[in-house]
C-alpha cells in the first residue's frame, strides 16, 4: 500500500515492552528513603514511577497523622533524623529530603585551622540538619539523591552556605545539578523552589526539558465548583448548590486591618499587603503562616468579604488532588495544621516530572536497550508506573 514504511527499532521495542509487561509480576523498579517526609510529597512523586519507600523520618507529629493516614500501609516512620545511625537505614536507590537550612558556623573550621588540621566541605556540614543527609549518603551510597529547599537557599548567608552544600555533596563523587523551579506550569501558584539532584553515575540531567502540560493552569482548576459534591467542614450544600462554608470568609474586622496594613506598605513603597484573586488568576506562594489571616491568597466573593482557600483547596493547590476533583487526599488535622503542612510542602507534579527524569537516567543501564531513545524511554517508565 501506498505510505507503508518499516517502523524504527526504537519504536518496536518500545511497544514489545509494553505488550510484555502485564505478563511480568508488578515489582518495584528501585527504591527510596524519605527525608524530612513531612507529609510525603516527595514520595507521590517516585511512587507514581513504580519506586517504594523502604524508611521514613519525620519529626512533626501533626505531619506524621497525615503521613500515615495517606500512606497506611508505609514502614514506621522514625522521629528525629539525627538519633538515627546511617548504618540502622536500609539500602536504597533514591534518596529524598526536603530538609530544613540551617547556618554554618565556621567555629570548627577555624579550630581545625588553629590546630593544623585539613578539613573539607564535609566538615563544615557538621551541626546541622545537612550533615544527617550527607552522613547516609556516604554511608549508603543511593545511586541518587533529589534535594529540596526555599529559593533563598542559594543566597543565605551570602552564598556560603550553598557552596558548602554543593561542595558536599561533589566531595562525596556525585554528579549535581540544581535549578529554581517556578510550580505555575503545574498548579496556578507562583512557588519557586530548588531543586538539587545528585547521580553517582556520570549521567546526562537537565532540569529544562522536564514535561510541562501544554495549557498553564488557573486558579479555576482548584476551587470548589458549585457541582461538585459537598465536603464538609469545607463545603455545604445550600439551595442545591455546594458553597464554600462562611467560616472561610474574612471577618469585617480582620478585612478591614489587612487593607490598612496594605495601604500604608504600598505608601512606603513595600510590596506587603494582602492579595485578592478570581479564578482566572495564579496564586502567590502558599505559606506555612496562611492559617494566621490568609492574606497571601485571598479569593474574591460577590457581595462578600474574601475569603480563605480551603484546605481541600490548598491540596489542590499543591497538587495533591490529581485530578483536583478526586479528593485522594486525605487531611485528617485541623486547619490549622493543614495550612502549615500544605505550605510546607512540595509541588507534587513538580517533584513527578524531576521523577520520571531521574528514574529514567537512573534505570536506562539496565532497564532498557541502547536503541531506544531518552524521550522513548521516559515514555515507556512513565506508562509502566501507572498500569
Amino acid at each position: 500500500m501506498v505510505g507503508d514504511s518499516e517502523p524504527k527499532a526504537g519504536y518496536l521495542l518500545a511497544i514489545e515492552h509494553e505488550l510484555a509487561r502485564d505478563e511480568r509480576p508488578r515489582q518495584p523498579a528501585f527504591d527510596f528513603i524519605d527525608l524530612f517526609a513531612g507529609i510525603g510529597g516527595l514520595r507521590r512523586g517516585f511512587e507514581a514511577q513504580n519506586g517504594r519507600c523502604v524508611f521514613t523520618s519525620e519529626i512533626d507529629t501533626h505531619a506524621c497523622k497525615t503521613y500515615k493516614t495517606n500512606f497506611p500501609d508505609a514502614e514506621e516512620i522514625h522521629g528525629d533524623i539525627t538519633l538515627v545511625k546511617p548504618a540502622s537505614i536500609p539500602d536504597h536507590d533514591v534518596l529524598l529530603g526536603g530538609f530544613p537550612c540551617q547556618p554554618f558556623s565556621l567555629a570548627g573550621v577555624s579550630k581545625k585551622n588553629s590546630l593544623g588540621r585539613a578539613h573539607g566541605f564535609l566538615d563544615e556540614t557538621q551541626g546541622t540538619l545537612f550533615f544527617n543527609i550527607v552522613s547516609i549518603l556516604k554511608a549508603k551510597q543511593p545511586r541518587a539523591f533529589l534535594l529540596e529547599n526555599v529559593k533563598n537557599l542559594r543566597s543565605h548567608d551570602g552564598g556560603r552556605t550553598y557552596e558548602v552544600i554543593m561542595g558536599a555533596l561533589r566531595e562525596l563523587g556525585y554528579h549535581v545539578f540544581d535549578k529554581v523551579i517556578d510550580s505555575s506550569a503545574w498548579v496556578p501558584q507562583r512557588r519557586q523552589r530548588v531543586f538539587i539532584v545528585g547521580f553517582r553515575d556520570d549521567v546526562t540531567f537537565d532540569f529544562d526539558r522536564l514535561a510541562r502540560p501544554k495549557i498553564a493552569p488557573t486558579l479555576a482548576d482548584i476551587l470548589h465548583r458549585s457541582d461538585e459534591a459537598p465536603e464538609e467542614p469545607y463545603t455545604v450544600l445550600s439551595r442545591g448548590k455546594t458553597v464554600v462554608s462562611d467560616r472561610y470568609t474574612l471577618s469585617d474586622h480582620l478585612w478591614q486591618y489587612l487593607q490598612v496594613y496594605a495601604t500604608k506598605h504600598r505608601e512606603k513603597g513595600n510590596g506587603f499587603g494582602c492579595s485578592v484573586f478570581t479564578g482566572d488568576d495564579v496564586a502567590r506562594t502558599l505559606s506555612a503562616r496562611y492559617h494566621k489571616d490568609g492574606s497571601e491568597i485571598l479569593i474574591a466573593q460577590r457581595g462578600k468579604n474574601p475569603r480563605r482557600l480551603t484546605p481541600r483547596e490548598c491540596a489542590r493547590l499543591m497538587g495533591f488532588d490529581d485530578p483536583p476533583r478526586l479528593k485522594d487526599m486525605e487531611i485528617p488535622v485541623s486547619d490549622t495544621q493543614a495550612y502549615r503542612q500544605f505550605g510546607n510542602s512540595v509541588v507534587v507534579p513538580v517533584v513527578e516530572a524531576i521523577a520520571r527524569k531521574m528514574i529514567a537516567r537512573l534505570l536506562r543501564p539496565r532497564e532498557f536497550p541502547s536503541v531506544l531513545g531518552e524521550a522513548q524511554q521516559e515514555l515507556v517508565l512513565s506508562t509502566a508506573a501507572v498500569a
